[in-house]
């Protein structure tokens, strides 16, 4: 690329909008705020789809019409966007330029002062901290007659809060040189609809969309609703085939046939909504009262927050990009019943557990000079030959917590078949040692200091979830004197083998808990942890390599800890 071309500066400086997603595995994504999906039913309508929806330019005619007749307008007051977000940059290209100025409360919807900058406006942010009024008085002092746009979110993304119409009508009747942009993106979760008194307002622009209650932003189909003078503006600031026609033609299916379905689903999201703020509350420092279909939350660490969700499976919202949102979390509603028990239950043990269970290899047990060493020799024993490198590699693939099939494995990857009494006794006899010779697991020694662990045991439950056969278990806690520390010890006679989730499930049933944190390093105790609704925690020793990690992250680990000591603060 030439080094001569330089683009304006919000664009060189600005960095591409994105989630800050978690990378495990999850399978709940609450952090989007998109709404519930059509019924599988409403698919037939793609075969109906006429091919002119794909070869001819797409017209927006017939669906501008239907909205009017929805919201009771002429259709020269609608205009069809490709989202809410095409009709907020419209509005922006509109009335900014170099002098002019878009004015937003903050934090809100971040795009808003992406789009106003890109348009070369200047964006004037007005503090509303979250839980607090609407600073009206604030606001209006800093508008002026250089304010092109004012920007209001209601319901406010990412508070859930709404903003009174009598504060609306002020605000416009103190600017009525500027368009008065009201994105409306959550207002069918309200209890009240401001939309028909709003559009009384001359200077008002509301920007809605098809992405939330109606459960179609994969189509990405919005619309904007104002006067006639003003939609004529903005279908001159946009593009004249904005959106697709076959967007076009399932919006309009989904408008004639789907109401009954898409207002059940809001009463749906008022209910768990309104289930689900004291219930949260019970754990988290702060949840806001909301208007929208997600919750606000104050908790004691976001990114862990963030993290923890992520490691059962469930990604929520956090806004590292945003001091003044530190502590905070945005949850989308799940509608369904199975969904709000599984966030519940996984937000409790993030902030509240109940127990902590251990792996032992690897985790309390330094093995790298015994278990390991005893795969090393037990290969080479029958003509084969491997490192520790590569028994971490068998590790990583999952599959493999019993050390004695998995020599075999690796003997049989050699092409060296194997039978596994032969092995087990060969591993024995170097793990356990003889008369004459002492066994490699003298070489063990303890990660974590006795202390530490009775420090931990004084304030939860804990446990051991190990693959070890119970006399190698019990020779190892008895030798540094932590058999009395553990409430529960899971062994290998106990039941399967991680990741089936049977011997944490275990645990946690003579524990008599619900709710815990499970300590392991290798991606069957990821595996098994949160498939059996335990925070997975990963840890690896020093000597581990960078790769190890994100296998484990992969698996879905909700963090990797470089050493316990880091599990302390965690837990505080």
């Amino acid at each position: 690329m030439s080094s001569k071309i330089v683009p304006v500066e919000v664009v060189r400086t600005e960095k591409v909008y994105s989630v800050p997603r978690h990378q495990a595995p999850m399978d709940l994504m609450l952090d989007g705020n998109e709404g519930k999906a059509p019924e599988a039913s409403f698919l037939r309508h793609f075969e109906e789809c006429d091919t002119q929806h794909l070869f001819r330019y797409p017209k927006a005619n017939a669906l501008e019409a239907e909205l009017a007749d929805y919201w009771k307008l002429p259709p020269e007051q609608v205009l069809v966007t490709a989202g809410a977000d095409d009709g907020i940059d419209r509005i922006c290209r509109t009335m900014l330029s170099d002098g002019r100025e878009a004015l937003m409360p903050w934090p809100t919807f971040v795009m808003l002062a992406r789009y106003a900058s890109v348009a070369g406006g200047k964006v004037v942010r007005v503090p509303w901290a979250p839980g607090t009024p609407f600073p009206v008085e604030a606001f209006l002092e800093q508008a002026s007659e250089k304010t092109g746009v004012v920007m209001l979110v209601n319901p406010n993304n990412p508070t859930g809060t709404t903003i009174p119409f009598e504060t609306i009508k002020q605000i416009s009747e103190a600017v009525p040189h500027a368009i008065l942009l009201l994105d409306g993106a959550y207002a069918e979760f309200a209890d009240e609809d401001i939309t028909h008194q709003a559009l009384s307002l001359p200077n008002v622009a509301i920007t809605r969309t098809f992405s939330k209650a109606w459960g179609l932003a994969g189509l990405r189909v919005g619309y904007v609703l104002s006067s006639p003078q003003i939609i004529q503006w903005l279908r001159v600031a946009g593009e004249p085939y904005a959106v697709s026609g076959v967007s076009i033609f399932m919006a309009r299916k989904r408008l004639q046939e789907s109401r009954e379905e898409v207002e059940t689903f809001i009463d749906e999201i008022k209910q768990a909504r309104k289930q689900l703020i004291p219930a949260l509350e019970e754990d988290a420092l702060e949840v806001l009262p909301s208007q929208s279909n997600f919750l606000f939350a104050k908790v004691p660490d976001a990114l862990w927050m963030r993290d923890a969700m992520a490691g059962l499976g469930i990604g929520i919202r956090f806004f590292p990009s945003l001091p003044e949102l530190e502590g905070w979390v945005r949850v989308t509603c799940p509608a369904g019943e199975v969904e709000q028990k599984r966030l519940l239950h996984t937000w409790r043990s993030a902030l509240n557990p109940e127990a902590i269970l251990f792996d032992m290899d690897g985790v309390l047990a330094d093995v790298s000079s015994s278990y390991r060493q005893a795969i090393v020799e037990t290969v080479a024993a029958f003509g084969g030959a491997t490192d520790f490198e590569e028994i971490d590699r068998y590790k990583a693939a999952g599959n493999a917590n019993n050390d004695w099939e998995l020599s075999q494995k690796i003997l049989r990857d050699q092409g060296r078949e194997i039978v596994l009494q032969e092995v087990i006794d060969t591993f024995e006899t170097l793990y356990q040692g003889t008369e004459t010779q002492k066994g490699l697991r003298e070489k063990e020694s303890l990660l974590w200091s006795r202390d530490k662990l009775l420090a931990l045991r004084e304030r939860y439950p804990l446990a051991i979830v190990t693959g070890r056969p119970r006399f190698d278990a019990l020779t190892f806690l008895r030798r540094f004197d932590l058999e009395a520390l553990f409430d529960a010890i899971i062994v290998m006679e106990d039941g399967p083998a991680k990741p089936d989730p049977a011997p944490v499930t275990a645990a946690l049933e003579r524990l008599g808990v619900e709710r815990a944190w499970m300590i392991g390093d290798t991606p069957d105790d990821i595996r098994a942890a949160r498939r059996a609704g335990v925070v997975p925690v990963g840890v690896l020793l020093a000597h581990q390599q960078v790769e190890a990690r994100d296998v484990l992250i992969r698996a879905g680990a909700a963090r990797v800890l470089s050493d316990l000591d880091e599990l302390e603060a965690l837990l505080r």
